[in-house]
């Protein structure tokens, strides 16, 4: 049976009434623009695959209504009910958006003949009933170009619900990326795909019930689908600000602005519409440096100088400012005050955190002191409702100064250790609860999870962990922390409960490169099962006449393009596109065969490869041990 969540304690409580009358409720500007141009909705708002499975459902969210429940934040709940507002939108003549369909946006730039789409969201099945729900009320259009502005998954995946593989490959449909983006798109969903989908699924709490005691949304959008992730490359790279394009009749001015919200990122400028998409670089909200999903850290350095360049080249021309994420600012002036104050946070915490660092102060400590000016503070665009002050701070700590804090000796089996120096599981629980009933909830937090780490069956540790971990969620600002305590309370309940949106999808794993496929299945391989294993796969790409040897030894698998003047124990020939056949169809020579992959010599060594691969687990614990 599902646990019924609790109540907000009074200490919550009190925090939510005293940050309702601090922080301008009666600034309502985000409220008129968030509706501003809206043309329609979609009725009903869930959107199903071609087996009536569900994959997206913004009526979900139409409990956010009204005032603040005392279990969320206020200024979470003001923020979730603008993101939750769906349906299409007008921006300015020609430029329209859906949005409230998936965690991103989707746009819809009117050309000649046809529509551009800028960001095609994540799911096949949501970028296509946004698309019906353009061409319902703006005419039956063709697609005539696509565009990714960046190289996270929500902007590119659902990209086969707009256009075709085979339209792009005739020319009707251009798909235009920044440099580099399909190595970063691929690379970020396959190396470490499996952890960052796992703790996604906390991050954006996908699998929690939606209410007031539960999911709200995660700041940056509601959550993630959980449809169809696909892939098209790029047939029109961008390389240099500056660089100019005509789509459909469609002019537009483009500004590179890699290692900033994303390693591949682009901004648009449409002159003769006076309009500029920032894609995810200035949102209203501070954005994550380090995602709690896991990622590299960005550089905030890089962003607020992108954003300085911006400003120089497109501020004045423009009078409407749209991104991949929220609501549109209208106004000249308008649009420059807000990317003025989303490139001042980026450069504030930049900045400060590096001032502290060289007094000599550790991650932790900045981000438990370091506060926003009160004019960013006031400002609701730089509230963190995705990426946090605090966690964001320690990202600038981490991209500078690494893991180490400088202290020797850090703690070893610290749960164990822990528990056995305060008295015993039972006693730190006792001492916990008291801290709980306090309103203590970050403390109680710390020393249960060493009870829980140190005795994982303890149930009482469990269950007041549990309650702790829900009480920090309702009190949370941030979408994506709220979420990740209630999943973690979730978990320490009712058990761990999958992932469910998958961006590792075949249509990804298609489109690595042959090294980076290697690369791929080197990291899954179990290095002290494979110690004492020895074998060697040649591999000709017949496409492009690439040769390249594989070879396992000491555990490591590794690849060289090299002529080689040994034989290997077998060989593969293939092509490029049919390489990944490796990832998708295992590593049997019948799989192999049928996806077009010859095989000669001694085809026991795929047998012998495949017994030491360790995939990754979508369904590991992660509050728990």
């Amino acid at each position: 049976m599902a646990y019924t969540p609790k109540s907000a304690q009074s200490f919550i409580s009190q925090q939510q009434a005293q940050l309702h009358e601090r922080l301008p409720f009666s600034d309502t500007q985000d409220l008129e623009d968030a509706m501003r141009g809206l043309v329609a909705r979609r009725v009903p708002g869930a959107v199903t695959d071609d087996d009536g499975a569900v994959v997206w459902d913004n009526d979900t969210y139409t409990f956010l209504q009204g005032d603040a429940p005392d279990t969320v934040n206020p200024s979470l709940w003001r923020q979730s009910q603008l993101v939750a507002e769906q349906g299409l939108f007008e921006v300015v003549e020609g430029i329209y958006q859906v949005r409230g369909f998936d965690l991103s946006n989707i746009t819809f730039i009117e050309g000649g003949a046809g529509v551009l789409v800028i960001d095609p969201l994540i799911s096949t099945e949501t970028a296509a009933a946004a698309l019906a729900l353009y061409r319902e009320h703006r005419g039956e259009r063709a697609v005539t170009g696509v565009i990714y502005t960046h190289s996270d998954v929500d902007h590119f995946g659902g990209v086969k619900g707009v256009t075709s593989q085979e339209d792009v490959d005739v020319g009707r449909v251009p798909v235009i990326a920044p440099e580099d983006f399909t190595e970063h798109a691929v690379a970020e969903n396959v190396y470490a795909g499996t952890a960052m989908g796992r703790r996604a699924a906390y991050m954006y709490g996908a699998a929690l019930a939606r209410g007031p005691r539960g999911q709200v949304g995660a700041g940056l959008g509601q959550t993630t689908s959980t449809g169809t992730v696909t892939l098209i490359p790029p047939t029109l790279t961008i390389t240099t600000t500056g660089q100019e394009e005509v789509v459909d009749g469609v002019r537009m001015v483009f500004q590179m602005a890699p290692d900033t919200e994303a390693p591949a990122e682009l901004l648009i400028h449409f002159p003769d519409l006076r309009a500029l998409c920032t894609a995810e670089d200035a949102t209203h909200t501070l954005h994550n440096l380090l995602t709690l999903r896991g990622a590299v850290v960005r550089d905030p350095h890089a962003w607020s100088h992108a954003l300085t360049e911006t400003i120089d080249l497109f501020g004045a021309g423009t009078d409407v400012a749209f991104a991949s994420h929220h609501w549109p600012t209208w106004g000249q002036e308008r649009v420059v005050q807000f990317l003025e104050t989303q490139r001042d946070l980026y450069g504030y915490l930049h900045d400060q955190c590096l001032r502290l660092i060289n007094k000599g102060w550790t991650g932790i400590e900045i981000a438990e002191h370091l506060q926003l000016p009160p004019a960013l503070e006031n400002a609701w665009n730089t509230h963190g409702y995705y990426g946090s002050v605090s966690h964001n701070l320690k990202a600038i700590y981490q991209r500078y100064m690494g893991w180490f804090d400088g202290n020797p000796h850090p703690p070893l089996e610290a749960g164990r250790r822990y528990v056995e120096f305060m008295g015993g599981a039972d006693a730190v629980v006792d001492k916990a609860r008291g801290s709980f009933e306090a309103g203590d909830y970050r403390w109680a937090a710390e020393v249960l999870n060493h009870v829980v780490f140190a005795q994982p069956d303890h149930a009482a540790g469990r269950e007041l962990l549990a309650d702790t971990y829900e009480q920090l969620g309702y009190g949370a600002e941030n979408g994506t922390w709220r979420n990740f305590y209630l999943s973690g309370a979730t978990e320490l309940r009712e058990g761990q409960f999958g992932t469910p949106t998958v961006t590792a999808a075949p249509d990804i794993i298609a489109h690595l490169t042959p090294t980076m496929l290697f690369d791929a299945i080197a990291i899954q391989i179990d290095g002290p099962r494979a110690w004492e294993e020895r074998l060697s796969i040649d591999i000709h790409l017949t496409d492009v006449d690439e040769n390249y040897r594989l070879r396992l030894n000491n555990g490591a698998l590794s690849y060289t393009a090299a002529s080689q003047s040994s034989a290997a124990d077998a060989t593969l020939t293939t092509t490029v596109r049919a390489l990944s056949a490796l990832a998708v169809e295992g590593l049997t020579p019948q799989g192999l065969e049928r996806a077009g992959v010859q095989v000669e010599g001694d085809a026991s060594v795929l047998g012998r490869l495949a017994a030491v691969l360790d995939p990754g687990d979508q369904n590991f614990p992660i509050v728990t041990p």
